[in-house]
């Protein structure tokens, strides 16, 4: 999106008024609801001629001729980047972020469902939560349990708190003395490993074994051989009702063109990733419309922020609802709520 040309200080507070207006009612702003709301000392045909010449440089637009204004992307993009004041959260909502996270200290999947429906619930919007993909953990411990003579269940945990745990078949059988060997030797050659690449790393080592480690090792390297292609991270999405209930999607194709977004939630993460800020402090960033050039993407917004395990991003949070959001107190929201989840899951991964 190109620039539109520097503010001054009446058109920033017109636009301000008209932002927030609509944001609080979701219909056309007119001049003398500016006027009346925001106690002016403005008459409204002034109002409506800067109303008039935001519209001309491209920061509102008029949907009907006889209608007010609302804002454009790039009239929300100036509000987000140089007009909002981001509100604190309440302590109260910062206790149940707290108290409903730390309840779920057991399993990583569960913590990013129980992420994504509390940002739901407090938003009163769509809350996601991307999950951080095998190509980014690290091996904290593997365990293999006989099942049967030849059907083993092997058990990764990661250093994000996620628990894999698959059943395999070899076609050879191993001892009840091979087994402790086994699990000693897994962990003292691939804890600290990338979670995806535990057959490579050890088919590399494999000539450096000596001959009681070499079978171990080939036991192992069948037995990876066998587990599930690498995961790609999930997207965990609550709430996408409420968005629907939102006036702006009582409209069938725009509720349509939404739906099949959220439906291709691999798309809607690659999309996300692209704008999350992955370099520097975490922060939330915020995607309005058509910034993203995606036709889905037109009539809705995210605010997402990175959250971290330790020093490393592992993933994102978010709200994603109609362009009119609330952006000051959702920003405050998201940034909490990824300052939280990094707090919990890097003592997860302690």
């Amino acid at each position: 999106m190109t620039p539109g040309r520097e503010l001054n200080e009446r058109e920033q507070l017109i636009l301000h008024a008209v932002v927030h207006t609509y944001i609080t009612t979701a219909e056309a702003v007119g001049s003398r609801t500016i006027v009346k709301r925001f106690d002016l000392d403005l008459s409204p045909a002034t109002v409506r001629n800067a109303m008039a010449d935001l519209e001309e440089a491209g920061y509102l637009e008029q949907l009907h001729t006889s209608s007010g204004r609302v804002p454009t992307d790039r009239g929300y993009r100036y509000y987000v980047d140089y007009l909002m004041r981001i509100q604190e959260l309440t302590i109260s909502e910062r206790d149940r972020i707290e108290r409903e996270l730390s309840q779920r200290l057991h399993d990583s999947d569960d913590i990013m469902r129980q992420t994504s429906h509390l940002l739901a619930l407090v938003s009163h919007q769509t809350g996601l939560v991307d999950s951080a993909r095998d190509s980014q953990a690290l091996v904290r411990r593997i365990e293999v349990v006989p099942i049967a003579a030849t059907r083993f269940a092997v058990m990764v945990a990661d250093n994000f708190g996620g628990v894999r745990t698959t059943l395999v078949n070899l076609e050879r059988t191993v001892s009840g003395d091979d087994f402790a060997a086994l699990n000693r030797f897994l962990n003292s050659q691939l804890s600290g490993e990338p979670a995806d690449q535990l057959r490579a790393v050890l088919q590399r080592k494999l000539d450096a074994f000596a001959a009681e480690q070499r079978r171990l090792a080939d036991v192992a390297v069948e037995m990876f051989s066998l587990l599930p292609s690498l995961r790609q991270g999930q997207l965990f999405l609550e709430g996408a009702t409420q968005l629907f209930e939102q006036p702006e999607f009582h409209d069938v194709a725009k509720a349509r063109s939404v739906f099949t977004l959220l439906e291709e939630r691999e798309r809607l993460a690659h999309i996300l990733r692209g704008f999350v800020a992955q370099d520097g402090p975490p922060r939330a960033t915020v995607v309005i419309g058509s910034e993203t050039n995606e036709l889905e993407f037109k009539d809705i917004s995210v605010v997402a922020s990175p959250y971290c395990v330790g020093n490393k991003t592992a993933g994102m949070v978010g709200v994603l609802g109609p362009r009119r959001m609330p952006y000051s107190r959702l920003t405050a929201l998201v940034d909490y709520t990824a300052g939280a989840l990094s707090r919990l899951l890097t003592r997860l991964a302690g």
